[in-house]
């Protein structure tokens, strides 16, 4: 996946509210950053995690499903 500088800077601000921190935190920001984007974008975009919990508060706002694995 391609990253440019606004999704990394949404995906930092989106770690800032939710406040997890970590490696794992930064890759489900990121994740979930890609996932606004598309939606923002009018597409359907559902993230399929383990941790909903953390993707629940990264993506709070947000027009995303979350499908928990």
């Amino acid at each position: 996946m391609h990253t440019d500088d606004h999704l990394i800077t949404t995906a930092c601000d989106m770690l800032k509210a939710a406040g997890p921190h970590g490696h794992e935190c930064a890759v489900d920001a990121v994740l979930a950053s890609v996932a606004a984007r598309e939606s923002v974008r009018g597409a359907e975009a559902t993230v399929s995690t383990s941790d909903t919990d953390d993707m629940t508060r990264l993506l709070a706002g947000d027009p995303v499903g979350i499908e928990k694995i």
